[in-house]
């Protein structure tokens, strides 16, 4: 008996331990068992769901009307990014309240700041930093999604022929869509290509597609507009009679009326052309609560407002 139990004993042993070494193994993710993606900003989740498909799921942290600059993670953000197999972000100091969270992260899980992929030289710098709003020029987000597109297969090696498959396809896309704005944005006027939003965001935007920018705030919203600078802006507009101010959807657009009635005040009547997608998508579900289509409506609502006849 004593021999049988101590048999028993010892298969029970290797048993238990060839379970663990399966364990061990790497997970293969399928539509059943999908790769668990986090993202910051919505623009980021959107391209890897584009080029995840089913394989993967993703939550974008940040969603419509949400400013990325101011925002902070929550108890339950910080769940989500402890349980992800890949987390996306952006970088390039725009998620600047999260930073200590972010770098803590990077030492212990697969993290990838997508902004990376912009080479340096081809960051744009305002007010000694390097300007974040990398997503608006479209040529940009094609390099992004091809970092994200790697950060996929490094994650899942099994799924790369779906994710190169996905990834042309979404590519083919965005190359569509650049010569979208770029076809929109020649129909105005070369005069009236002068873009006055909020806040410093569409930098980028102005460089690709043709476009003079100023923002009434810097390149991030935690400073607010003083006096100064609606003042100093509202003389620029009202001398070189621009068409149109626009606000954002993540920022409050008490400064845009702010300037408005300042540039009222010096006797030229400027209409507010539209509200455009800066720091965050339209809403879930919607056209706008896509990249593509947030950068479509973006240009629409840009050749409308500029193009009106003084």
């Amino acid at each position: 008996m004593k021999k049988l139990i101590l048999c028993l004993s010892i298969c029970a042993v290797i048993f238990t331990g060839c379970q663990k070494k399966e364990d061990s193994k790497s997970v293969s993710y399928s539509s059943e068992n999908k790769m668990n993606v986090v993202a910051t900003i919505g623009m980021i989740g959107d391209v890897a769901q584009n080029i995840g498909g089913d394989r993967i799921s993703v939550y974008s942290m940040m969603g419509a009307g949400v400013d990325p600059h101011l925002y902070k993670a929550k108890a339950g953000d910080l769940e989500r990014l402890n349980k992800a197999d890949l987390i996306l972000y952006n970088g390039v100091h725009l998620e600047a309240k999260m930073a200590d969270v972010l770098e803590k992260l990077s030492t212990t899980k697969n993290i990838t700041a997508v902004g990376n992929s912009i080479n340096e030289k081809d960051l744009i710098t305002v007010e000694q930093a390097h300007d974040p709003h990398i997503w608006f020029d479209v040529n940009n987000w094609i390099l992004v999604s091809g970092v994200i597109k790697d950060a996929l297969v490094r994650t899942d090696p099994e799924g790369k022929s779906v994710y190169e498959s996905n990834y042309n396809a979404y590519k083919a896309k965005l190359e569509k869509l650049d010569s979208y704005v770029k076809e929109k944005a020649a129909a105005i006027p070369e005069n009236r290509r002068v873009l006055i939003t909020a806040h410093d965001a569409f930098n980028y935007f102005g460089r690709a597609y043709g476009f003079e920018v100023r923002g009434l705030q810097g390149i991030s919203t935690v400073s607010e507009a003083g006096t100064g600078d609606v003042r100093d802006l509202a003389d620029f507009i009202a001398e070189n009679k621009i068409g149109a101010l626009f606000v954002e959807s993540s920022v409050s657009p008490k400064s845009i009326k702010a300037l408005q009635a300042a540039v009222q005040d010096r006797g030229w009547n400027i209409e507010i052309g539209g509200e455009l997608f800066s720091d965050a998508m339209g809403d879930a579900g919607s056209f706008e609560g896509t990249y593509i289509g947030m950068v479509t409506h973006n240009i629409d609502t840009i050749t409308k407002g500029l193009s009106v006849e003084e």
